[in-house]
């Protein structure tokens, strides 16, 4: 009887060996972290002051010179794309799951991690610059992270006036003479003031990007970990529009959509011909 439990045992913990070996080998999810690096035309970006000498400094098509004291963006509606074509949505209706605001400031925000992706090989990317229409509102209890996070003293990504959220927002300093420079870009709304059920979508600042890698993301046994390249260099000198600042487009206050949508369309791409705006992949590890 001694020898038979024996022998049971050994059996048994053989098996759980076993078990955990396969399961190890064939992990069924993993971690993905995105990357993000804001340069301009591949400098890496030192924020500063108007009379800064460490900032990084760029000179756009038209020839302005111009830097930034702030940076920041929002990133949702994140999708993987496998090598067969399968499409997997990352928690793409809970903002605070599945976006983010990337603050150029706080190197925290700089990697986004995102949790338990199915395991696979992943050839593509797509995010959201900013928020799907039906996600932009300030609604703190069903968001309460994400609302926290982006209505923070330091990162007023709230609209003080409106009832969603900015996508971007720069600020920062133009010409020798280092005018103020200040650009906020979000979706707008019409109807009537303070009656929010008389709202309809206005200008829509959302653009989906779409990025091809380099080779392909391998998620399992590994957590692959893609740099995303933001060339800022394309907020005035984009595949879609060249611009040149002046008094009618460099501040919030005198923007009007129009104007604001030649900025939306250089960082986002317009849809068709640039779908991916600033954005490249640069290297993914795995």
């Amino acid at each position: 009887m001694k020898i038979f439990i024996k022998y049971t045992l050994l059996l048994l913990t053989v098996t759980a060996l076993v078990s955990c070996s396969k399961s190890d080998e064939n992990p069924v999810a993993n971690n993905i972290t995105l990357h993000f690096n804001n340069t301009f035309k591949g400098t890496q970006i030192v924020l500063g002051d108007a009379t800064s000498a460490a900032a990084t400094t760029n000179t756009s098509a038209s020839g302005q010179i111009h830097h930034f004291s702030e940076l920041k963006y929002v990133v949702s509606n994140i999708r993987l794309i496998k090598v067969e074509g399968g499409e997997i949505p990352y928690n793409i209706n809970d903002l605070d799951k599945g976006a983010a605001v990337v603050d150029h400031s706080k190197p925290q925000t700089l990697d986004y991690v995102l949790t338990n992706v199915p395991a696979g090989e992943y050839k593509q990317i797509k995010f959201g610059l900013g928020l799907r229409a039906e996600l932009n509102t300030l609604d703190e209890a069903r968001f309460p992270n994400f609302y926290a996070s982006a209505g923070a003293n330091d990162t007023k990504m709230h609209w003080e006036w409106g009832t969603g959220y900015r996508f971007t927002k720069i600020e920062g300093f133009y010409d020798t003479d280092n005018k103020e420079l200040s650009i906020h870009t979000g979706s707008t709304v019409e109807g009537t003031d303070g009656d929010p059920d008389s709202y309809t979508q206005g200008v829509d600042a959302y653009r989906d990007i779409t990025l091809t890698l380099p080779n392909n993301a391998l998620v399992g046994r590994t957590a692959p970990r893609i740099t995303i390249n933001a060339d800022l260099d394309k907020l005035l000198s984009g595949k879609t529009n060249t611009i040149t600042l002046g008094e009618e487009n460099a501040t919030p206050s005198a923007h009007t959509a129009v104007d604001m949508l030649l900025f939306v369309d250089n960082l986002g791409g317009e849809g068709s011909s640039d779908i991916a705006g600033m954005f490249s992949v640069s290297e993914v590890e795995n």
